[in-house]
């Protein structure tokens, strides 16, 4: 069974907000900029064809070892499902191990073992991805077993009604017996009041109780088509030894429709909302604020960039303003950050959150988090914090080219969620681009929205911090 992940989008600046990236036109370097730090072009320099059904297939080589990371990545998540049927895609993850004629219950994954490989698989909101980590000569192995459950998966009522129930367990063991995770799912539940981000990915319990078969093979038949997938090899191979594999073992299935990915909007909201949890459980208390942002699918002016080189100068290591003015300087929080993640297929989010030192009251570390927030707005970030920030968020792009499955992370989301290629590649000399004051711009048309949400984890009453 996957230790699947329900994740949210919210990744550090950096090179992780490239695995976070959705498609949208990119804003315009600006004539005659001269960056201080001469970015080029290209961070992964993959290889890309496409099969004759529609089925997208991107090589990055990395020939330092003989292994390879096999991803299939399907552009589908939590927020395709239909409304009643919440957590039936991260469902039906669980479920493409439940076997097919040629495969058994559960042997998927004791041959990849067998074989000195691993595998797993995600469900977030707009992808859900499935990977096995294995030595280059087992590679047409995986490609054959992947293949043959991406058409030909096999559900009864004895294999599906017993993982329903492992679901709901998980549910209770990595939601409802965290606190920090409960608040977090009421957060995101306020703050998308009408969209399905505000859903759980593993979905709400009295709905989760309710899925059935029918729903699953439902929304297999309808999402899990090779038109609708993209295929990532990082590692050991090229593209022209790959290609053939390809063509015989996924090529080979038939191309279906897939519906539209429509999707409601959030209503005109202005007011802040506030969500407190209280529990005899939490051990660190915390207060966090999270504003809807751009992401790149919807973002027209280049905003993501410049929140990403935000997010680095306040929260990018122990030199960052947060942590040096809050841990360090003041000695009011054990941590502090800003967090954005450019990637969705509709908004984004930016949060802002700290937790206190062992006998700071949580109200004054509030004031004092808010009052970094409003000096950022009043007096913005220097061209030297930015200069500091981008070389920073350069080298971090360089050194992930050493990583085997983090570039396949990174272009299956990104392709997953509608960006291409070349807008990945494109990345440093974009990031390289950023000036102050696009930063504080950007900063400023976001943290002024008066439709935030706070959130404070707290111990019972009379046991705060």
């Amino acid at each position: 069974m996957p230790a699947c992940i329900p994740a949210r989008r919210l990744a550090a600046a950096g090179l992780l907000a490239l695995t976070m990236t959705v498609a949208a036109p990119l804003a315009p370097i600006p004539l005659g900029f001269q960056p201080a730090y001469a970015a080029e072009k290209g961070v992964f320099f993959p290889e890309s064809f496409t099969l004759s059904n529609g089925m997208q297939v991107v090589v990055i080589p990395n020939h330092r070892v003989p292994v390879v990371t096999h991803m299939v990545w399907y552009k589908v998540g939590a927020a395709d499902e239909e409304r009643g049927q919440s957590g039936i895609a991260h469902f039906l993850e669980h479920l493409m191990f439940k076997g097919t004629d040629a495969i058994q219950p559960g042997e998927f994954s004791r041959i990849i073992a067998k074989n000195g490989g691993r595998d797993n698989a995600f469900t977030s909101y707009d992808y859900t991805a499935y990977y096995q980590n294995v030595a280059r000569d087992r590679l047409e192995m995986v490609m054959r077993m992947e293949s043959d459950r991406m058409s030909n998966l096999k559900l009864t009522d004895a294999v599906v009604y017993p993982e329903r129930d492992v679901i709901i367990e998980e549910r209770r063991q990595r939601i409802e017996n965290e606190p920090a995770d409960r608040i977090g799912e009421q957060i995101n539940a306020t703050l998308f009041v009408h969209h399905p981000y505000g859903t759980p990915v593993i979905g709400w319990p009295q709905e989760m109780s309710a899925l059935t078969r029918e729903m699953a093979e439902r929304f297999y038949k309808t999402w899990y088509t090779p038109n609708n997938a993209i295929l990532v090899v990082s590692g050991d191979v090229t593209a022209a030894e790959l290609k053939p594999l390809a063509e015989r073992y996924y090529g080979a299935i038939a191309a279906r429709p897939v519906p539209e990915r429509k999707r409601v909007t959030e209503p005109p909201l202005t007011s802040s909302r506030q969500v407190v949890l209280r529990d005899d459980e939490v051990r660190q208390p915390s207060v966090r604020r999270i504003w809807t942002a751009p992401s790149y699918r919807l973002d027209q002016t280049g905003q993501p960039y410049a929140l990403q080189v935000l997010a680095e100068i306040m929260s990018g290591g122990t030199t960052s303003r947060l942590y040096r003015s809050l841990v360090v300087d003041q000695k009011l929080a054990t941590s502090a950050w800003l967090g954005y993640g450019p990637t969705a297929w509709d908004m984004a989010t930016l949060s802002v959150g700290a937790s206190p030192a062992a006998g700071v009251p949580m109200d004054k570390l509030e004031s004092a988090l808010w009052a970094e927030v409003d000096k950022l707005l009043k007096s913005g970030v220097t061209e030297e914090e930015v200069a500091t920030a981008r070389k920073r968020m350069l080298a971090s792009a360089a050194y992930a080219r050493d990583s085997l499955t983090g570039p396949a992370q990174t272009l299956g989301a990104a392709l997953a969620t509608g960006q291409s290629i070349d807008d990945v590649e494109n990345w440093p000399v974009r990031i390289d681009a950023v000036t102050a004051d696009q930063v504080n711009a950007a900063a400023r048309a976001v943290l002024s929205q008066t439709n935030h949400v706070t959130g404070l984890l707290l111990p019972p009453t009379g046991k705060d911090s």
